[in-house]
C-alpha cells in the first residue's frame, strides 16, 4: 500500500518524497500499524522526508481497536513520545495512535531542510499543517482524530481548517486566538535569558511560566517532574536553543488561529496560568460543534499531572460517548463558559506598602509604594513621578524589594504598564527559590487581612 502511495505521489506531486524505515519495515500483518508492546518507545521513530524535510512518527496499535479511526497526536514544542507513553495505553480504547513529530518540533531535531538549506524557522505553523496532511495522503490515512496539546493545537486547528475532509473529531488543549500583551513579554524574556546565556534562570523561568506555582497545593505537581523539567531545559544544546528559538518566534507571530468545524472538544487545566480557562472557553464558544472542559487541580500540563483523568475525557470524547460526570472533570454548558473567571488571581494589599526598585547593574534606586500583589505580578505608586522616565528606560532590569518577618528579598520585573498612575508589573520568575519565597510572603499577607 505504501509503495503504491509512494510512486503515486511522486506522479502528483512536484516533490520527491522518501520513505526510509517504512519500507524496509516488518510488518506485524496489519500493516501499517505496529502492535503496542512494552518496548515500542524504545524503537526509534520511523521517518518520512517531504521536499527536503523530514517526519519523525510512530504507528501503534492494540489489536482489540486497529480498525477505528486513528488519533494522530501533534506535541507540544519539547514534548517528545516519550511524553506519551503512559497515555497511549489508555487512547487504544478509542483507536489506533500515530504520534507525530514535524520538523523543529518535539524530537525532531531537523532545523535546515536537507535540500534547499533553508532554516525550519521559514516554516510557519500554517505551513506545518499542510505537511501533516501532505504526510497522510502519503501513507493513505484518509480519516483521522487529531489531539493539539499547546503549540499543537494550533498546528491541529489549522489543519483542520485546510484540510476538513480528512477530519472526524478534534481534541484541542491549551488553545487561544490571540496572544495577550503579558504572555508575549514572558516568551520574550525567555528568549533573552537564553541568548543572554543565562540557562540556569531560562530553564526555571520557562517552567515557571507552564507550570502554575501558586496552584501547587492543587496541582501537586512532582517536584521530581519539575526538576526533569528544569535539567531538560537548562542543558539545552546548540540545536534544542535554536528550536526554541524557532518556535517561540513562531508563537509570537501568532495572530490568529482558525475555528474547526468538525466535532471538537477544548480543555484546559482549571488552573492553567499559560493559556487560561477563559481563553481556552472563547475559542471553544466559536467552535460550531462544540464540548468545553476544565482538568480538575491541574495546570497547563495536565497529562503529567492529571494522566489518568485527561485520557479518560480524551477517550469518552473520542469515542462519542458523553463527558458529563467524569471523575475530575469539569464540563461546562456555553453559559457557564460565558461566565468563567478572567482574573487568575485575587489581587491582595501588603503589609509593608513603602518599598523600593533596584537595577540590575545602576545604583539608582526608585521608591514605590505597593498598591496590591499577586504571585504574578505587582502595581505600584511611583514616590517620585520624575523617576517614570527611568523606570520606562530600563523595562527589564529592575528588581522588586520585599520584607516580612522572614526577611528582605528581591523578584526581578518586567514593566507591563509604566504611566504616571502607577507601574504595572509583571515578576519573570526565574528562581524556583524566590518563587517559593514570593508563596509564602503572599500567603502571610493573605492572613494578615
Amino acid at each position: 500500500m505504501q509503495q503504491k502511495n509512494k510512486q503515486g505521489w511522486r506522479k502528483d506531486m512536484n516533490s520527491i518524497i522518501q520513505m526510509d524505515s517504512d519500507l524496509n519495515h516488518t510488518y506485524t500483518g496489519f500493516g501499517f500499524f505496529d502492535i503496542y508492546n512494552k518496548n515500542s518507545f524504545k524503537q526509534p521513530a520511523r521517518t518520512t522526508w517531504i521536499d527536503g524535510w523530514k517526519i519523525e512518527y510512530m504507528a501503534i496499535a492494540d489489536p482489540k481497536t486497529i480498525y477505528n479511526t486513528p488519533i494522530v497526536i501533534v506535541g507540544g514544542a519539547f514534548q517528545n513520545f516519550n511524553s506519551y507513553k503512559y497515555c497511549v495505553e489508555q487512547l487504544f480504547e478509542s483507536g489506533p495512535v500515530i504520534l507525530i513529530d514535524l520538523p523543529s518540533m518535539g524530537a525532531n531535531q531537523q532545523i535546515c531542510n536537507v535540500d534547499t538549506g533553508e532554516s525550519a524557522g521559514m516554516l510557519e505553523l500554517p505551513d506545518l499543517s499542510k505537511m501533516l496532511g501532505q504526510w497522510l495522503d502519503i501513507v493513505g490515512i484518509d480519516k483521522v482524530s487529531v489531539m493539539g496539546m499547546s503549540l499543537g493545537s494550533v498546528v491541529a486547528s489549522s489543519f483542520a481548517h485546510q484540510r476538513p475532509e480528512l477530519i472526524d473529531r478534534m481534541v484541542l488543549m491549551g488553545v487561544m486566538q490571540k496572544t495577550r500583551k503579558s504572555w508575549r513579554m514572558l516568551l520574550e524574556e525567555s528568549l533573552h535569558l537564553m541568548r543572554e546565556d543565562r540557562m540556569d534562570e531560562f530553564g526555571q523561568a520557562v517552567i515557571l511560566y507552564l507550570v502554575n506555582h501558586a496552584k501547587l497545593d492543587k496541582t501537586r505537581m512532582s517536584p521530581t517532574a519539575k526538576r526533569l523539567f528544569f535539567r531538560q531545559m537548562a542543558e539545552f544544546t546548540a540545536t534544542e536553543r535554536e528550536r526554541y528559538e524557532i518556535n517561540c518566534n513562531r508563537l509570537l507571530r501568532l495572530s490568529d488561529v482558525p475555528v474547526p468545524q468538525c466535532k471538537t472538544l477544548v480543555a484546559a487545566g482549571q488552573y492553567d496560568s499559560f493559556t487560561l480557562p477563559h481563553e481556552n472557553a472563547d475559542f471553544a464558544l466559536q467552535c460550531h460543534d462544540m464540548e468545553f472542559a476544565l482538568i480538575a487541580n491541574a495546570d497547563h500540563v495536565p497529562q503529567l499531572q492529571r494522566r489518568k483523568e485527561t485520557m479518560n475525557l480524551f477517550t469518552t470524547f473520542l469515542k462519542g460517548e458523553s463527558i458529563n460526570n467524569l471523575d475530575g472533570i469539569i464540563s461546562m454548558t456555553r453559559e457557564q463558559m460565558k461566565q468563567i473567571e478572567r482574573r487568575g488571581e485575587a489581587r491582595i494589599p501588603v503589609l509593608q506598602p513603602i518599598t523600593k526598585l533596584s537595577h540590575r547593574h545602576l545604583d539608582t534606586e526608585v521608591m514605590v509604594n505597593v498598591v496590591d500583589i499577586t504571585f504574578f505580578g505587582v502595581y505600584l505608586k511611583l514616590h517620585d513621578l520624575e523617576q517614570l522616565n527611568f523606570v520606562s528606560q530600563h523595562p527589564r532590569d529592575l528588581a522588586l524589594h520585599l520584607a516580612d518577618e522572614e526577611g528582605e528579598f528581591k523578584i526581578e520585573c518586567l514593566n507591563f504598564d509604566a504611566t504616571e498612575q502607577g507601574l504595572r508589573i509583571l515578576f519573570k520568575h526565574g528562581s524556583f527559590e524566590i518563587a517559593d519565597r514570593l508563596s509564602r510572603f503572599i500567603e502571610r499577607q493573605k492572613q494578615a487581612e
